[in-house]
């Protein structure tokens, strides 16, 4: 890779999900080693409703050596028992609760976004199950910006919105009646938020690629990529796009399957991740990869893909072992809440 390249690809936000089995700390040394401009965590269990009573003794000094070595802006993932969009008002109000949780915590970790899946209507119906998501994030915002957070012990006392993470909804893979696969269901949320008095800078919306290709959004080209971006401009509009994760997919086109593959490995290959990474504008959005084997060394191997592609190279390809480890979330696998 020339040096100008490089020096151009490490000025880009790009890093992976990083784990937390280690520590804090840890995590943002791995950052650091492996060249990341920006990074994505779980604050706890992600396959739990149980949150911590206490935040990590580290936390501060997580945001220091972060900042200090300009890695950011930090993402956090929400739990994935998390559904807003369902007709069980417990479940709803659980759902609530976390969520609000997740906005107080990741601001303590000096988060920029907390990102969640949408959610599955639960056979009520796509419009109910839109209503209902709307409601639940307007009770989140309103829940986390009661309390500096639930975690210090503090007495109860309102906050500046500013000061918590954008909520982001990810797009969806389109499986059994989950709401969100479609650029339509995103832009009739972020419609029916506004329309409820919701201010749209508190919210976002990633765009997995993953997931989009198992929604039957073609992105194994250029040209693919950039009938993608068309359609955003039309229906959801740029400035609602506020961050990406970046995966290729083992699963066919359309297939619904939510199913993350290796950098340049997969479905999309080549040309679609670097579709995605040469366009002018999704360039500049914070990238985040979900790829495989995150806690095995393969975020430093996917990261150099993504350097490579960025650099007009092909990276090469993947030894046989490299398609038998699988990150910790496909281990476990989302609850079926």
């Amino acid at each position: 890779m020339a040096r100008d390249e490089a020096t151009d690809a490490g000025r880009r936000l790009i890093g992976p999900h990083l784990p937390l089995a280690s520590g804090l700390l840890r995590a943002a040394e791995r950052a650091r080693q492996i060249g990341a401009t920006a990074m994505q965590i779980f604050t706890d269990n992600p396959t739990a409703w149980r949150r911590r009573s206490e935040l990590p003794a580290e936390v501060d000094e997580f945001r220091r050596r972060l900042a200090e070595v300009a890695v950011g802006p930090l993402a956090v993932h929400a739990p994935y028992l998390v559904n807003l969009c369902g007709p069980n008002e417990t479940f709803w109000s659980q759902s609530v609760a976390t969520m609000a949780n997740e906005l107080r915590v990741g601001a303590r970790y000096g988060a920029s976004f907390v990102v969640m899946h949408i959610g599955s209507h639960g056979g009520a119906g796509r419009e109910h199950g839109i209503r209902r998501l709307v409601e639940g994030i307007a009770a989140v915002l309103d829940a986390a910006a009661l309390h500096r957070t639930a975690l210090d012990g503090a007495v109860p006392e309102p906050v500046d919105a500013s000061l918590l993470p954008r909520l982001v909804l990810e797009n969806a893979a389109g499986m059994g009646d989950g709401i969100g696969a479609s650029i339509e269901d995103l832009a009739d949320i972020l419609t029916a938020a506004e329309s409820a008095g919701l201010a749209l800078d508190r919210l976002g919306v990633c765009l997995d690629t993953a997931h989009l290709w198992g929604a039957g959004y073609d992105v194994a080209s250029e040209t693919g990529v950039h009938r993608l971006v068309e359609r955003v401009d039309t229906l959801l509009g740029r400035s609602n796009v506020v961050m990406v994760h970046l995966n290729d997919s083992r699963t066919v086109l359309g297939s619904r399957l939510d199913r993350h593959e290796h950098i340049a490995a997969g479905q999309l290959g080549v040309q679609g991740i670097r579709g995605v990474l040469d366009h002018p504008w999704l360039a500049t959005l914070p990238t985040y990869l979900e790829t495989p084997g995150m806690d095995s060394g393969y975020d430093e191997i996917n990261l150099e893909r993504v350097r490579l592609l960025i650099a007009g190279e092909t990276p090469p390809r993947l030894p046989a072992e490299a398609f038998t480890v699988r990150s910790s979330r496909e281990r476990s696998g989302p609850p079926k809440a």
